[in-house]
C-alpha cells in the first residue's frame, strides 16, 4: 500500500483538518517526517487488514506501524475524525443523498481482548470482558453518530447521547439538520422515558413493545443498521476490540464511517 490507496477525495477531505506540525529546526532538523498522506495509508492498512501495529509492513505501506500509530493519536486528540465525518455527511446532504426523516438505532457487541476503558463484562458472552459499538443511521444506512460503550451498557442510556452527537449537517440552504423526524428502534428501547424524551425534540419515537410477538413489522424499517454494521465489521480492526485506548478505537470506528460515506457520496454522482 503506498499512497495510491488512499483515495483522492478522501485525502482531499481530511488534509485541511490536520494539525501543522512545527516547523523544523534549521541546525540539526533530523530526519524528515514520514508524509502524512503515508502515515494515513498505514492507518487505513491496520483498519482494513487488522493486523497488529508492530506487524504493518512498511515495504509495503510506506512507513512503520510505530508511525502510524503514532499519528492516529495525535489526530485523535487533535479531533480530526469527527470532523471528516461531518464534512462527509454535508457533502452527502448537498447531493441530496441523505434521508434524515427516518433514523434507526442498535448496538452490536465486540470482545475486547486488552482491556481499558469502556470495557464491562457481556451479558451476552459469559461475562467476557467486551465492549459495544452503538450507531444511529439514516434511512438509507448512513451512519450518522456512532459511540463506543462498555460490553454491560445497557443499549437504551445511549439513545439521547447518540442523538446529540449528531452532527449540525448544512449543504443545503436553510438551517443545519441534526434530528431526524422519526427514530426506529427495537424492544431493547421500550422504556417510557426514552418515548418521552425525543418527543420533547419533536421526534417521534417507533420502538418495538417488549412481551408482544416478534413480527412488529419494524424490520422492513430497521434492517438498514443492521446493514451498516455489516459494512463496519468489513473493517476486520473493528471485529474486535485490541486498543486499551477508548478514544483511539472510536478514532478508528470514526474513520471507518468516514469511508462509508464516502463510498455512497461515489454512488451518488
Amino acid at each position: 500500500m503506498t499512497t495510491d490507496h488512499v483515495p483522492d477525495e478522501l485525502w482531499e477531505r481530511i488534509a485541511p483538518l490536520l494539525p501543522k506540525r512545527p516547523a523544523r529546526r534549521k541546525r540539526h532538523p533530523g530526519r524528515l517526517p514520514v508524509p502524512d498522506r503515508v502515515a494515513l495509508a498505514g492507518i487505513i492498512y491496520v483498519l482494513r487488514k487488522g493486523v497488529a501495529w508492530r506487524d504493518v509492513p512498511s515495504e509495503v505501506v510506506g512507513c512503520s506501524g510505530v508511525t502510524a500509530w503514532r499519528r492516529l493519536r495525535d489526530w485523535t486528540e487533535a479531533g480530526v475524525w469527527p470532523r471528516l465525518h461531518e464534512a462527509l455527511l454535508t457533502k452527502l446532504r448537498a447531493a441530496g443523498s441523505l434521508d434524515m426523516d427516518d433514523a434507526a438505532i442498535d448496538s452490536s457487541y465486540i470482545r475486547a481482548l486488552k482491556g481499558g476503558a469502556h470495557v464491562g463484562p457481556s451479558p451476552v458472552d459469559r461475562g467476557r470482558p467486551g465492549s459495544k459499538h452503538q450507531v444511529i443511521v439514516d434511512r438509507l444506512g448512513t451512519p450518522l453518530a456512532v459511540s463506543l460503550t462498555g460490553g454491560n451498557w445497557h443499549d437504551v442510556t445511549q439513545l439521547i447521547p447518540l442523538l446529540n452527537a449528531i452532527p449540525r449537517i448544512r449543504g443545503r440552504r436553510g438551517r443545519p439538520r441534526n434530528r431526524p423526524k422519526r427514530l426506529f428502534a427495537d424492544r431493547g428501547y421500550d422504556y417510557d422515558k426514552y418515548r418521552r424524551l425525543p418527543r420533547q425534540r419533536g421526534i417521534k419515537p417507533v420502538i418495538a413493545r417488549r412481551g408482544v410477538v416478534h413480527g412488529s413489522g419494524l424490520g422492513r424499517t430497521r434492517w438498514v443498521v443492521e446493514r451498516t454494521f455489516a459494512w463496519l465489521h468489513e473493517f476486520k480492526r473493528l471485529r474486535i476490540r485490541y486498543e486499551r485506548r477508548a478514544d483511539l478505537h472510536q478514532g478508528l470506528l470514526e474513520l471507518a464511517c468516514s469511508i462509508i460515506c464516502l463510498r455512497r457520496l461515489r454512488r451518488s454522482f
